[in-house]
């Protein structure tokens, strides 16, 4: 599994320094089931992703969903277990948090997140990727369900 550096750069704020990305359909369908509860810093980003469930976990948990732009567009602070979110055509990725994350970030729908691959950034990335090519770096697929 890789991991990921998850930054909200309309408030200026770091959701999460160590991320596991769930880019393959054994990933996503295992997601947080049978692992203990999210501590800060870490978290879960399913891609591609449109909606989220919390049966079989014995935690709550924040969720945000982000557009392929990297704009959130829809927010679930403390998703109690058992529980499932509405599906959100617009999203592509869903971004599971230790509860209190998005509350404490103050990160709000329409803001926008950046990421960056801890296992190795594409080449000739200088800042932090945007589109297309932020989910390229957090996929090993490169842009096969990910479109302008």
């Amino acid at each position: 599994m890789s991991y990921a550096r998850l930054t909200n750069v309309t408030r200026g704020r770091v959701l999460g320094t160590r991320i596991a990305v769930a880019d393959r359909w054994w990933l996503r369908l295992r997601g947080l089931l049978g692992r203990p509860p999210l501590v800060v810093g870490a978290g879960l980003l399913l891609t591609p992703c449109r909606a989220v469930h919390t049966f079989g976990l014995s935690y709550p948990v924040d969720v945000a969903f982000v557009d392929g732009g990297g704009a959130v567009v829809a927010l679930y602070q403390r998703l109690a277990p058992s529980r499932y979110s509405r599906w959100h055509k617009a999203a592509a990725y869903a971004l599971e948090l230790p509860v209190g994350t998005l509350a404490m970030t103050g990160t709000r729908e329409g803001d926008t997140l950046a990421w960056h691959s801890l296992a190795g950034r594409p080449q000739g990335a200088g800042g932090p990727a945007t589109g297309v090519e932020r989910a390229a770096a957090m996929t090993r697929r490169a842009n096969s369900l990910h479109r302008a």
